[in-house]
């Protein structure tokens, strides 16, 4: 295996079925990694938006989600969490940890893809984040 860049229509990517003999090959596997590459941004994006709603979605006042407020003393005069801002704040974490994994996975995914040092595959990961970029990122300021 190379360990610079090389132009070739001829490349094994991240598993052994994976294997690409020609021009238009090579096109189908490029456009794949594209594709993760704009899902990775995609995701980040997700995992941002659904950070913000489930803090939109707590009581006001409140910066430990998790933490028990059974008294109303003088020293804590927040208002006790309910059981039903608990469950709305662990679906929330649930969904963000499970975005989280789906992002380590993809975004390995196309580091190896990328360790192909193939530069059609290379440039295929940098147009798809660029794609990923341009698409995504506008909608964190939506709503």
């Amino acid at each position: 295996m190379p360990m610079h860049f090389i132009f070739s229509s001829e490349v094994e990517l991240l598993f052994d079925f994976w294997r690409v003999h020609s021009p238009a090959g090579m096109a189908v596997s490029v456009l794949v990694v594209l594709l993760l590459a704009v899902l990775y941004e995609s995701i980040k994006v997700g995992k941002v938006k659904l950070f913000h709603w489930s803090l939109l979605r707590l009581p006001p006042n409140h910066s430990l989600p998790l933490t028990e407020y059974t008294d109303q003393d003088s020293t804590n005069s927040e208002p006790a969490l309910t059981n039903s801002d608990r469950t709305r704040w662990f679906l929330g974490h649930l969904g963000q940890s499970l975005m989280h994994v789906a992002q380590v996975v993809i975004g390995y995914f196309v580091m190896l893809a990328v360790m192909s040092y193939n530069t059609w595959v290379f440039l295929g990961v940098v147009l798809g984040s660029a794609i990923g970029y341009y698409l995504a990122y506008p909608l964190l300021s939506v709503g």
